[in-house]
């Protein structure tokens, strides 16, 4: 029986199929860096082991699932080629093993990891089911009815995949260290929409996903009339948002989502027409309302008087959507926005974007540009965008008490880098001043 060794365990995708692997019965170990992940406390919840990169750790019963972002010249990865052992690139293993179900892939420039949770959560109250999130979450069943899976179109990864359905968020310009153009990203979809088998959930709303050409059915959903499912009578209240879905304007059900935002009822309403497709009832469907989220996607802590929420937001677009979520749960609250940009190419890219969404909150923080594994530094500095935004400040480690003074404050901490470290230094701080008074 083979071990199925992960390079790079501890990212994301890697963690959460490394997860499935060993619920499903497999035996699975990895590999990874010291330092401290958010995704390695499931992991190590059940007992994977996590080795410190060597070549060493390769040895002959391997099956190696080797991550994206370390190339091929890595000595773990160069030790398993000189043993000539079964090699997979993370999306290709993750393409056959979802063979095995009726796979749906959720995938779009934005709420993707939402949007998955959500349907997993869904699916999950209802049949023995296997789902990889992007959060870094991954749970694998054998008899599992349905396989959830998040579909990443960086460098078009999600084209190892041939899913059964493929639920299509929206279509937007963002990683431009790899797209050239909005008109490269429609294409990568569009080759996509062509390997689907059965049906396309798409939003009908976003004017790029319109023109998408497809084989089989295409779905679509939104707020407009002309949308195969419609959210309408949309009611906001301190419990979440209520509101009623139309199919083919004909009434259907009425929903709540504790969650707040248009984004937030789109991807639930992405998640109504897949269920609905598939011949779920509205009873079954409506169990959406006690979804708990997913890994930072607006996770929520009090602090006395300030609420700390952490976003993985990293484009102007989701920036957008997580302050907008931000001002319509806490409407009596002042909204102070934490921002660490993620890689100088999105920085750069979409310079004055940024500064257009932080712009919206009551005070801006900026912490410096965290580069990518794959992009060291750049010409570009956090000055840069400062400039374009009245009255940010700097924020640093160093001096993080400088929140303190924001008191009956919502703190929304953004970004996909290391974001977390200012969040915990601020939470030491705070609760080191309260013991002391």
């Amino acid at each position: 029986m083979t071990i199925y060794h992960f390079i790079g365990i501890k990212g994301t995708g890697m963690s959460a199929l490394a997860q499935i692997l060993h619920d499903s019965g497999e035996k699975v170990q990895g590999s990874d860096v010291d330092k401290v992940f958010f995704t390695q406390r499931s992991l190590e919840e059940k007992q994977i082991p996590i080795l410190p990169f060597s070549k060493d750790n390769i040895t002959e019963e391997l099956t190696i699932i080797a991550g994206n972002a370390f190339s091929d010249d890595h000595a773990e990865i160069q030790a398993a080629k000189e043993l000539g052992l079964p090699f997979y690139r993370y999306h290709d293993f993750l393409g056959e093993w979802l063979k095995q179900y009726t796979s749906i892939a959720v995938t779009g420039a934005h709420g993707k990891t939402s949007t998955t949770g959500l349907l997993a959560h869904v699916l999950y109250q209802n049949y023995p089911i296997s789902y990889l999130i992007g959060d870094g979450t991954g749970h694998g069943q054998i008899d599992s009815k349905y396989f959830v899976f998040e579909a990443c179109e960086y460098r078009r990864h999600f084209l190892a995949y041939q899913p059964d359905y493929a639920i299509m968020t929206n279509i937007d310009y963002d990683h431009p260290d790899y797209f050239t153009s909005i008109d490269d990203v429609f294409d990568a979809f569009q080759s996509m929409a062509e390997n689907v088998k059965k049906g396309i959930i798409a939003c009908g709303d976003d004017e790029h996903l319109q023109q998408i050409q497809a084989k089989v059915p295409v779905l679509y959903y939104g707020f407009a009339e002309s949308n195969d499912f419609q959210a309408k009578n949309i009611n906001e209240t301190s419990e979440g948002t209520t509101f009623d879905v139309f199919v083919r304007n004909n009434y259907y059900a009425t929903f709540t989502i504790p969650m707040y935002g248009n984004h937030n009822i789109l991807n639930a309403l992405s998640v109504i027409t897949i269920c609905h497709y598939e011949n779920m009832t509205a009873d079954e469907i409506q169990k959406i309302s006690t979804f708990t989220g997913v890994k930072r996607r607006f996770t929520e802590k009090q602090l006395g008087n300030q609420i700390l929420i952490d976003d993985y937001a990293h484009h102007p677009k989701e920036i957008e959507a997580t302050l907008d979520s931000v001002r319509k749960k806490y409407p009596n609250k002042k909204v102070t926005a934490i921002f660490q940009p993620h890689t100088y190419t999105r920085t750069k890219t979409f310079l004055q974007e940024f500064a257009d969404s932080l712009n919206t909150a009551d005070h801006v923080f900026l912490c410096d540009i965290f580069g990518s594994a794959r992009e060291g530094s750049g010409k570009l500095t956090i000055h840069d965008l400062q400039a374009l935004i009245e009255n940010s400040q700097l924020l640093t480690i160093g001096n993080i008490d400088v929140l303190a003074a924001y008191t009956d404050s919502v703190f929304v901490f953004m970004g996909a880098g290391d974001i977390q470290k200012f969040q915990e230094a601020y939470e030491k701080i705070a609760q080191e001043s309260t013991s002391e008074a």
